[in-house]
């Protein structure tokens, strides 16, 4: 995936050589691991269900409309969840991702792919994502500003739960 932006902790980074494929169609021959869409994904489970100890080559991408709870049983042998943008309008996967990170407690690669701009990134991050697949047209190097647009957050978000009045110190 070009223009791949990662997070490592608190620093961003622009990622050279990313080897998932989003394959939101099965090709015939892949030949890199695969991000698939639910509907293929859970296709290709077995039909009793994964064991825990197996992990999957594959993984998992979110359109807006997929209920995100139906990975529930899968997260703890999934190795990435990218949650689709079709346009940078469509708000839903920001749903999504706050609801995998904090009532499922996705602790997984968690990435936005489709129409990412760097206006959303910092508001993304705070949903939960850390890698951005930005569109292809824009500077993934340009975008990395995106991530440093707001200093001071005064909700909880998924990466703090606190409130800014919880995190003030008290004289």
């Amino acid at each position: 995936m070009n223009n791949l932006i990662r997070l490592s902790g608190a620093i961003a980074e622009l990622v050279d050589a990313d080897p998932w494929l989003l394959a939101l169609t099965l090709p015939e021959a892949p030949t890199a691991p695969l991000i698939l869409s639910l509907r293929d994904w859970l296709a290709r489970q077995p039909a009793a269900g994964l064991p825990q100890e197996q992990s999957r080559v594959d993984a998992v991408c979110l359109q807006p409309d997929d209920d995100a709870e139906q990975l529930q049983p899968y997260l703890s042998v999934l190795p990435l969840i990218a949650v689709h943008f079709p346009t940078f309008r469509d708000g839903r996967g920001y749903s999504q991702a706050y609801l995998l990170r904090t009532r499922m407690g996705w602790q997984g690669e968690l990435r936005a792919v489709g129409d990412v701009l760097r206006d959303q990134l910092s508001h993304m991050r705070q949903c939960g994502f850390d890698a951005f697949a930005v569109r292809e047209d824009k500077s993934a190097v340009d975008a990395l500003k995106g991530l440093a647009g707001m200093s001071v957050l005064y909700g909880r978000s998924a990466i703090e739960p606190r409130p800014l009045f919880r995190r003030r110190r008290r004289p």
